[in-house]
């Protein structure tokens, strides 16, 4: 367990910071419009100015859309910004005219535009939203906020909170976003860091608690490039969906939690801090460990824990009995610095590592750079594919599936629980299986943003 001295309430590790007011992403009625505007917002503690985002209804994270499983969410997008935009609905296994990609999906959207979304809920669980044009910078701006998909039976627990975790790239002296999206460090080595940290938007997360509360924490990674590494103190439970898919049989929480980018966890925690004290999530960094969200403890709900839980009703799961005659695919992730790649083909032609550096493309996907006019894979509706990853290159990277889910092999064959962004490490190479049961095209792209914007996207066709 982590020590409660081993913690500080640190944006950047440096130094404490007070608590803010919520920057409201409770769940309420929501409009039938989903605007995307600039407004100043305090992000930053109340001695710092406040700070310009990009936000959906001027918020940042945007406001909470919630919804019952079988429903459909529809909202009209309003461009209010001076850029182009659209919305991607993150790990929903929506209809592929409204996966939001602009490019491919669709044209984004100008400013002063509009564009209908209307998209079945098809799965319940913790899923986001956010821009899906000119992403490393938009999302980086604000563009983003929570998806939930309730289930028919609302489970056992006191309350239900989901918590978004960001960095933030701020400039020290005026207290606004920095504007360096284009910056070659970030595109050519593990993408955008911030130096302010929030859950939520805020600098200082609490949410007040009693002994013995069971909570479901619904925890995002919507960092451009952060690997958020989480631990618990003062709260015990389990682990119950990845990527909003459900496991089947509730595990422990880990010591440790890991979370790429666009990755999310529900866990459902019980607290066992004492009546005064803290409950934590910490953050473990190489500088050390830092209060992530805290839980303030006053009176008890109940004298003493109830039983385990019940795992949460499943998801549709993808049919793959025929993994015996599966299409076999790979995904060869190459360059970066330090990466060795000395060519790689861009725009159709083959182009030398320093042309491509010149143009801002760092990276490549089976030596082809960026989105192409034909797919990685092309498959027949229903046909399962096993896909190998490797990651041949010095850095982590989050691999994200539009449209559909997948499940990692582990090395003796045996699949594990279904996933829509898997991580990879420096070095490593995963084995994926998924069927490709939702026609359309699929985008599939690290959500390390600032990779995605030079080289590390693709796309898989799915035909009836």
């Amino acid at each position: 367990m982590l020590s409660r001295r081993s913690f500080l309430w640190a944006s950047s590790g440096a130094a404490a910071v007070a608590a803010l007011p919520a920057t409201a992403i409770r769940a309420q009625a929501a409009a039938p419009e989903l605007v995307a505007r600039e407004n100043a917002v305090q992000l930053l503690p109340l001695d710092y100015p406040e700070t310009t985002v990009w936000g959906y209804g001027g918020q940042a994270p945007g406001r909470e859309i919630r919804v019952a499983q079988g429903d459909r969410i529809q909202r009209r997008f309003v461009n209010r910004l001076p850029q182009a935009s659209s919305v991607h609905w993150h790990g929903l296994r929506a209809e592929n005219a409204m996966d939001g990609v602009s490019g491919l999906t669709q044209e984004a959207v100008r400013p002063g535009g509009s564009f209908a979304y209307d998209l079945a809920a098809e799965d319940a669980g913790t899923f986001w939203y956010h821009s899906h044009n000119r992403s490393a910078e938009q999302v980086a701006r604000g563009l983003y906020g929570p998806l939930i998909v309730d289930e028919p039976t609302p489970p056992d627990v006191d309350r239900d909170a989901t918590l978004m975790l960001d960095d933030w790239r701020v400039d020290p002296e005026t207290g606004q976003i920095a504007d360096d999206f284009g910056a070659l460090h970030d595109l050519s080595h593990g993408g955008r860091q911030g130096n302010f940290i929030s859950t939520n938007g805020e600098a200082a997360y609490r949410l007040p608690v009693k002994r013995n509360d069971r909570l479901r924490l619904r925890i995002v990674n919507a960092a451009n490039a952060r690997l958020f590494t989480l631990g618990l103190q003062g709260l015990d439970g389990w682990l119950m969906a990845y990527d909003g898919m459900p496991v089947a049989i509730p595990e422990p929480v880990p010591e440790t939690i890991a979370l790429g980018p666009g990755q999310r966890v529900d866990l459902f925690v019980d607290i066992t801090a004492d009546e005064g004290q803290e409950a934590l999530i910490g953050r473990l960094e190489q500088s050390g460990g830092f209060v992530q969200a805290a839980f303030p403890v006053s009176g008890n709900a109940s004298a003493s824990r109830r039983p385990p839980p019940a795992p949460l009703p499943p998801n549709r799961a993808p049919d793959l009995t025929g993994l015996a005659e599966a299409a076999t695919l790979r995904l060869e992730m190459s360059g970066g610095a330090m990466g060795g790649m000395s060519e790689a083909i861009w725009k159709g032609a083959s182009r030398t590592a320093g042309e491509l550096m010149e143009d801002g493309q760092f990276w490549a996907f089976n030596g082809l750079v960026g989105m192409t006019e034909t797919p990685l894979a092309r498959l027949p509706l229903g046909q399962v594919a096993r896909m190998t990853v490797v990651n041949d290159t010095v850095f982590p990277h989050a691999m994200h599936l539009h449209g559909m889910h997948f499940r990692i092999l582990a090395e003796d064959g045996t699949p594990g629980p279904l996933r829509d962004t898997l991580l990879t490490l420096r070095g490593e190479s995963h084995e994926i299986v998924f069927a490709a049961d939702n026609p359309g095209r699929w985008a599939f792209h690290c959500h390390m943003l600032s990779h995605a914007a030079s080289g590390m996207m693709t796309w898989i066709e799915v035909t009836v």
